[in-house]
């Protein structure tokens, strides 16, 4: 094979003799589409893209906007919490034992109070407490309990003797039913919240409805018909509720919560009844501490607390709404008050037993939570945890 057809070449070592000769250096050469080229200085620098500038103002308008409009949304919730405490009474506040530190981390008693006077067949009568609750925080375990007190359970109440515990509100109002609460458990009273039930629908309303999960189906007894003629409602057969969870305006979220009777389950009474009315009241809550409600807080804040009378301040009501919110509903315990049922002076009246006073202790976290006793009866105390049901 000739050497021109060779695949390499041939280097042959070392230097030959005589003085080094330096070639001229060649010209460093680059490929930049293929042609060479030369450094040319530094480019210029860029100018910052201007979407950038415009995400950051976009973001920056939006954080504003939201801080004007929770602080309009405050404000106007403010105002309406200071309307609510000037509705109630000052021996009211007297009564309770004032909050030690803040709701977020001290356990509280609020007690809950209906005053259902709006009802077509109570008009012009003295009102009574007919919904009676008491709830209790525990931040630092991150519980809740609600503790219902049926209207017609027989109690000492101060001055008057022994009546319906719902009279107390009657004879002395709020004070006086704050008063015979801490007697009957033994408990002190932080706060009270009042609400009015003949203007609660329109609170419902504003909401924009509740959504309530009804435990069993019921057709109940015949009240406030919905007919124009005697004649009708003659025929009328009474409020019907399907079994499961429903969306509710004011006045049927109302009329489920005075419900006593129900004609498809005769277990069903005053103890069940209180039970429906927490549960209206749980999805109240729920509603308020929602972001719909948040958002149309500067055009409704006033309005949401017309029902209300409390000693709350708007920085507790906060508070309230964020321990709640902690606590959730599947840990939530739900307790009654009851007794056995009878008739004293031609009135249907409940008369407590020592059960109540373990209750109590659940509710406070001194004892596990327990059902009621088997062969306690429809009125049987004790607690339930979570969305459990009362059997």
């Amino acid at each position: 094979m000739a050497s021109k057809d060779k695949p390499y070449r041939v280097y042959r070592g070392g230097r030959a003799k005589g003085p080094i000769r330096h070639e001229p250096l060649k010209e460093k050469a680059g490929r930049r589409d293929g042609d060479g080229y030369t450094y040319k200085g530094p480019k210029p620098t860029r100018k910052p893209r201007r979407w950038r500038r415009r995400i950051l103002w976009t973001l920056t308008g939006v954080i504003l906007l939201f801080l004007v409009w929770a602080v309009l949304g405050y404000l106007a919730f403010r105002s309406g919490i200071e309307d609510a405490n000037k509705r109630l009474d000052p021996l009211a506040v007297r009564a309770l034992t004032p909050q030690k530190g803040l709701l977020l981390s001290n356990a509280s008693n609020i007690l809950v109070l209906g005053a259902d006077t709006g009802s077509k067949s109570r008009q012009g009568t003295q009102g009574r407490a007919d919904t009676i609750i008491l709830i209790r925080t525990d931040p630092d375990q991150h519980k809740i309990a609600l503790l219902s007190i049926p209207r017609d359970l027989r109690v000492e109440i101060p001055r008057h003797g022994t009546e319906k515990i719902n009279a107390a509100y009657a004879f002395g109002g709020s004070t006086l039913a704050v008063k015979t609460v801490e007697r009957v458990t033994g408990l002190r009273m932080n706060h009270v919240v009042v609400v009015d039930f003949s203007t609660f629908g329109e609170v419902v309303d504003a909401l924009g409805g509740v959504t309530i999960n009804v435990p069993h189906p019921i057709l109940s007894n015949k009240f406030e018909c919905p007919r124009h003629t005697q004649a009708q409602c003659a025929r009328w057969p009474g409020w019907r509720f399907r079994k499961g969870p429903q969306s509710m305006d004011g006045h049927t979220a109302l009329i489920y919560s005075r419900i006593r009777e129900n004609q498809l389950n005769p277990a069903d009474s005053d103890i069940t009844r209180g039970l429906r009315q927490q549960a209206v009241m749980r999805a109240v809550m729920a509603k308020l501490l929602g972001f719909g409600t948040v958002v149309s807080l500067p055009f409704n804040g006033d309005s949401l607390l017309k029902p209300l009378a409390t000693d709350l301040s708007a920085w507790q009501f906060v508070q309230l709404g964020w321990v709640l919110k902690r606590a959730g509903q599947n840990n939530a315990l739900h307790c009654r008050l009851g007794g056995t049922a009878t008739s004293i002076g031609g009135a249907s009246v409940i008369v407590g037993n020592e059960d109540n006073l373990s209750v109590v202790q659940m509710v406070t976290g001194r004892a596990a939570p327990q059902p009621p006793r088997p062969g306690s009866g429809q009125y049987g105390p004790g607690c339930v945890v979570g969305n459990r049901q009362f059997r």
